[in-house]
């Protein structure tokens, strides 16, 4: 099967889509202050984002209730941001399409071609190996949070 390649929204995009979103699932969140994923969820929060945790076995991160996977949740999402290996990504954009979640950022270092392809041909705004942190930061900046 020849999969088609994937690129990226333009920057111009991407700031319009961060800032037109309230809430954001963070699949792969840890409650370890030290990882990434914490750090960047911590950070989401202080721009005005509602964060939402997707980790099973944790109760709570960040002050939110954690939820063991997509379904659980119950409420509409804007966006799912990715903090899990590539090989996890089908199920996710599987789950993402069952809900109807409007959008995927898969966060640095997260590459999974087909899957990308797929949430895009499903009508879902996609983004692939970038950071949703360093992004906000650079197209809108940390003035302009609230």
């Amino acid at each position: 099967m020849n999969v088609a390649a994937f690129s990226n929204p333009d920057s111009e995009t991407i700031k319009a889509f961060l800032q037109s979103i309230k809430t954001i699932a963070v699949v792969g969140l840890s409650p370890k202050a030290n990882r990434p994923s914490y750090k960047v969820a911590a950070a989401l929060q202080g721009f005005g984002y509602r964060i939402i945790p997707v980790r099973p076995a944790v109760d709570a991160v960040l002050g939110e209730k954690a939820y063991p996977d997509l379904a659980a949740i119950g409420q509409p999402v804007d966006l799912v941001d990715v903090f899990r290996a590539p090989e996890y990504v089908d199920e996710i954009v599987d789950a993402c399409i069952e809900l109807a979640i409007p959008a995927i950022w898969l966060q640095d270092g997260v590459v999974n071609q087909a899957a990308a392809v797929r949430a895009r041909k499903a009508g879902m705004f996609v983004v692939m190996d970038r950071c949703i942190y360093r992004d906000y930061l650079s197209l809108i900046g940390p003035s302009d949070a609230d």
